[in-house]
């Protein structure tokens, strides 16, 4: 959404920058904070991704080209530099697991001093087994057993305890990714997993407090991942993505994937009709003749019923989804014990993708974007752009990470009210 011409710009505060290096696109974007709070959108920019696979970087070289251009291209349209970005990660293997931690309070009021020892305690039982850990976020809190509390602090109790969710993702792709970012001559302010960053773009407060599933399907990778109480629960990453529907497009129609990308964004979809039989549609892309393709010459042959298509892209489609299901599942998210289902990425903008899903999981679903935030471009307020726009929202939120507690902590310690204890505090207020 673009903002009005004759309304003034508000002053800038605070400016957060962030780049999505994706297998299919590389995006950037410089988002500022007005006095006021407001998020807005100065500059954004999105270019082919070269050196990526799989969220995989492949090639050093040609991704650190790729990100100095697209964070270049966007610090000119927002007509000011930056020296550090916020960075998603959807590959490296990403997985989650919770740890549980407790602490004895004997049966007296809690009090601020209690939850900073309970969370500097959980510091100890975060076990990465030999990968990264990306964020370690207090999940639950819970009272003498009893699970989510939303702010323990007045309440008087036996015994205090928190889950930790734990992101973990392997180290050397990790790095490689930081060094893609560090080679284009840039800082890194953190690295963030991409379901936490897309859930601050399209998931409701509601949803991420009574239950919701985001499935971020990127084009070589699909995150699921299971979202409760405020906080992130679980995840699963998947190795396939709308990548392999056009493969399988390619591969079924014998044209090259340019074409057969243009082909499924053109005229592809997830849902049949009754005319698809009737409708004939080009194969070739604008402008190119019967003999450029791989495996068909004759004119007669360049046209196919849309039906073919359809039927290419709903079996590859229900393969994925199978996966998905199986994803959620995993984490406890289906039958009964599911509930809304938000579809994003950019291969949720497939025509009819959420009806489809919707059908095959048996949940309510729908597509995800970033909400209207003043300064967006129409090209950018797709699912597609909603994991960047949610870096630099995560960003200016800046959430408590238990890591950064302590080592100050000391049991006889009474703070003035200031400092890392109204952090904690604040964050327990902010997501429960």
């Amino acid at each position: 959404m673009a903002s009005n011409p004759h309304t003034p710009m508000p002053r800038i505060t605070r400016v957060f920058a962030a780049v999505n290096i994706g297998s299919f696109r590389i995006s950037a974007m410089v988002m500022g904070q007005s006095e006021d709070g407001e998020m807005i959108v100065l500059g954004s920019s999105h270019r082919k991704s070269e050196g990526i696979k799989r969220g995989y970087v492949t090639d050093m070289a040609a991704a650190m080209q790729s990100i100095r251009a697209a964070v270049e291209q966007a610090e000119s349209s927002a007509n000011t530099s930056v020296s550090g970005v916020w960075i998603g990660c959807a590959g490296a293997g990403l997985t989650s697991k919770i740890a549980s931690v407790e602490i004895a309070i004997g049966g007296r009021r809690i009090d601020e001093d209690d939850v900073e020892h309970l969370l500097f305690a959980a510091r100890d039982h975060i076990q990465p087994d030999g990968r990264m850990v990306l964020h370690a976020q207090p999940a639950h809190y819970t009272l003498d057993g009893a699970h989510g509390i939303a702010n323990p602090i007045g309440l008087h109790a036996e015994s205090l305890g928190v889950d930790i969710h734990v992101t973990l993702a392997e180290g050397a792709p990790v790095r490689n990714l930081i060094e893609a970012v560090q080679s284009a001559h840039l800082d890194v302010e953190g690295v963030v997993a991409s379901p936490l960053a897309a859930a601050y773009a399209c998931l409701t407060q509601e949803e991420r407090d009574l239950g919701v599933a985001l499935v971020e399907i990127g084009a070589q990778v699909t995150n699921v991942s299971v979202h409760a109480g405020g906080m992130l629960l679980g995840l699963r990453s998947i190795p396939v993505g709308s990548n392999d529907i056009t493969d399988a497009i390619a591969s079924s129609l014998g044209i090259r994937r340019g074409q057969a990308e243009r082909l499924k964004c053109v005229a592809g979809s997830a849902i049949a009709t009754p005319s698809d039989h009737r409708e004939m549609i080009p194969v070739n892309g604008p402008g190119e003749e019967p003999g450029e393709r791989l495996a068909r010459g004759a004119d007669e042959q360049n046209r196919i019923a849309r039906a073919e298509l359809v039927s290419v892209v709903t079996d590859r489609l229900g393969t994925m989804t199978t996966e998905i299901g199986k994803g959620l599942k995993g984490m406890g998210f289906s039958g009964a014990n599911g509930g809304q289902v938000v579809l994003t990425g950019g291969g949720a903008e497939l025509h009819g993708i959420a009806e489809f899903m919707q059908g095959a999981l048996g949940l309510p679903v729908r597509r995800g974007r970033a909400p209207a935030l003043r300064g967006l471009p129409e090209a950018h307020a797709t699912p597609g752009f909603a994991t960047l726009a949610g870096l630099c929202l995560y960003a200016s939120e800046d959430p408590i990470d238990i890591r950064t507690i302590g080592p100050s902590y000391q049991p006889t310690k009474r703070y003035s009210g200031l400092g890392l204890v109204n952090r904690v505090v604040q964050a327990v207020r902010e997501y429960f």
